[in-house]
């Protein structure tokens, strides 16, 4: 899981990820934090592991499609049990 942003290593000018990328990676990887990266003080991206970025994607998926389904439900868009199985050919 994700700890708690450290501004002291989280935070890195332009200047350093062009420097040494590599150790920035390491980074990554091993605390599991996103880095921010700045250019003239602000900043411009974000450097994440991809197994990192891949979860949070599939969390925000699953997160959408509960919403989805429970704004159905307020909405009367549902259908029981007995008519899934109907649909899809399973017994009940």
């Amino acid at each position: 899981m994700q700890s708690g942003i450290k501004y002291s290593e989280d935070i890195i000018p332009i200047s350093d990820l062009k420097v040494n990328p590599g150790r920035i990676i390491n980074q990554v990887e091993k605390t599991h934090r996103p880095v921010l990266v700045t250019s003239r003080g602000r900043g411009v991206a974000i450097v994440e592991s991809l197994k990192d970025y891949e979860a949070k994607a599939e969390d925000q998926a699953f997160l959408r499609g509960v919403v989805r389904g429970l704004m159905d439900i307020e909405e009367g868009k549902e259908i029981s049990l007995a008519d899934v199985k109907k649909r899809f050919g399973l017994s009940e």
